[in-house]
């Protein structure tokens, strides 16, 4: 119990550093905002509904990838019924034409890097 002071100073110390950066974030009133993609589209609907497409298009889209490449199976039964194109440039980019204005804007701010743009080209006019 004789070091009781400096057990306390350095535990203050650490919680200080620990939530510093939270600290400096209200202190600086700047909180980040979540971005609203443009959707440039004639489509009334995506092709599957906006709450499973915002959580899951990644998963979605991973699952085309292996279905057609695996599986050389190519066409997408939505939910309602309809048929799609498993492809990124002919069903995706048709609706979402602009990728900086549309697909950047979320992944930068999530700070992720997809995959998508290691195999295909981005289309001209859509970057």
């Amino acid at each position: 119990m004789y070091d009781a002071g400096k057990i306390l100073t350095g535990l203050i110390v650490f919680v200080v550093l620990i939530t510093s950066p939270i600290w400096l974030n209200l202190a600086s009133g700047k909180a980040s905002t979540v971005p609203k993609p443009e959707i440039v589209t004639q489509e009334k609907q995506c092709i599957e509904p906006t709450a499973f497409m915002k959580t899951n298009h990644m998963t979605l889209l991973n699952t085309w990838r292996n279905t057609v490449v695996r599986q050389d199976e190519r066409i997408y039964v939505a939910s309602d019924g309809k048929r799609y194109d498993m492809s990124l440039t002919k069903t995706c980019l048709k609706c979402h034409p602009n990728k900086a204005q549309f697909c950047d804007q979320c992944h930068t701010y999530e700070a992720v890097s997809p995959t998508c743009w290691q195999c295909h080209n981005v289309p001209e006019g859509n970057r």
